[in-house]
């Protein structure tokens, strides 16, 4: 009998993740080239990068499956949990910089557009790096050692997770929609 699989809904996490980071990405570039200046797109990536890809996916990272390699013989530093969550603090405080340049734009401030560039683009780099990680270093090893004792109850702490926010990955898909729709017009 195949083990419980603890990570595949992560990847696909990842997967929404990635389109919102490629929108951020093109409108970094449109918006250097003086072709954007939409500053609530650069707030609404703030919105999804802490509420979707933060609280709800790395909740389920650092709360579950982090905590279950730990528990399972992991050592918490000096380890892939520890660079991991290393990234995930890195990639906060990308954001809390491209948010305030974002802000400032939005209320009239000049000079905001190499601030946002800059973060976002340090943001775009680290995300991909770590997701790259996660989906074919981390999560295989995961697959590999965690035993199936845990893996039932870590995907419980998944559903649980996700029931405190029952529509929050809709409307985080519908916002990245609404932005590639427009990114393709």
């Amino acid at each position: 009998m195949a083990k419980i699989d603890v990570t595949q809904v992560m990847v696909e996490e990842h997967k929404l993740i990635l389109r919102m980071i490629a929108l951020l990405e093109g409108n970094v570039a449109r918006m250097e080239a003086g072709r954007f200046r939409d500053w609530q797109f650069f707030l609404d990536a703030v919105n999804f990068i802490r509420n979707y890809a933060d609280r709800f996916h790395h909740a389920k990272e650092e709360d579950v499956l982090f905590k279950a390699l730990v528990d399972n013989g992991m050592p918490r530093e000096n380890s892939p949990v520890a660079a991991m969550l290393l990234a995930h603090d890195e990639g906060r405080a990308f954001v809390r910089a491209m948010e305030e340049g974002a802000q400032k734009a939005l209320a009239g401030e000049s000079g905001q557009i190499p601030v946002i560039a800059e973060n976002a683009r340090g943001y775009i780099a680290l995300l991909r790096d770590h997701i790259d990680k996660e989906d074919n270093i981390l999560y295989p090893l995961a697959e590999r050692v965690l035993p199936e004792g845990p893996r039932a109850a870590m995907v419980d702490a998944y559903r649980q997770a996700e029931a405190q926010s029952p529509d929050l990955e809709e409307k985080y898909r519908r916002l990245v929609e609404k932005y590639e729709h427009q990114a393709a017009a």
